[in-house]
């Protein structure tokens, strides 16, 4: 008897909860500045590789496959979309092949549901992001007069 106006509050509450995040990271998204955006993509991409491992592991098949869906488009059409192919040269180049991997395996763990290639994806992105975050404080910087 009580569990139906239960789960309404509780769906409610996700609805709320979501809204609240979805104004934070658009609020994040405005005020950044082009590295912080680079930064909010690897961000972003963590942890929706958690949010599909989480639900491979309680076999959400909707939400492992959203999840891995929002991973797939931050590699893709963010991260990999943003490489600048004439002044990356061979990095660039690289980099591309590199995200294009990430997708293929994130596509494959979906369908295999392989937690493992969950685990490489996130241990090959995590070095890009280490690097991404150590060199922030030198490209955030303001210039010198």
């Amino acid at each position: 008897m009580f569990s139906a106006p239960h789960a309404k509050l509780t769906s409610r509450s996700q609805q709320f909860a979501g809204t609240y995040h979805q104004v934070g990271v658009q609020t994040q998204v405005a005020s950044a500045t082009p590295h912080g955006l680079v930064m909010l993509l690897f961000d972003g991409f963590m942890a929706a590789v958690q949010r599909a491992r989480g639900a491979l592991r309680s076999q959400d098949v909707r939400a492992k496959g959203l999840a891995i869906g929002q991973a797939v488009r931050i590699v893709d059409e963010g991260l990999k979309a943003a490489l600048d192919h004439q002044g990356g040269g061979k990095l660039a180049a690289d980099l591309s092949d590199l995200y294009s991997y990430v997708c293929m395996r994130l596509t494959q763990a979906n369908l295999r549901n392989d937690e493992a290639a969950l685990d490489e994806c996130v241990a090959l992105v995590s070095p890009l992001r280490e690097a991404w975050a150590a060199i922030g404080s030198r490209v955030d910087a303001p210039a010198p007069n």
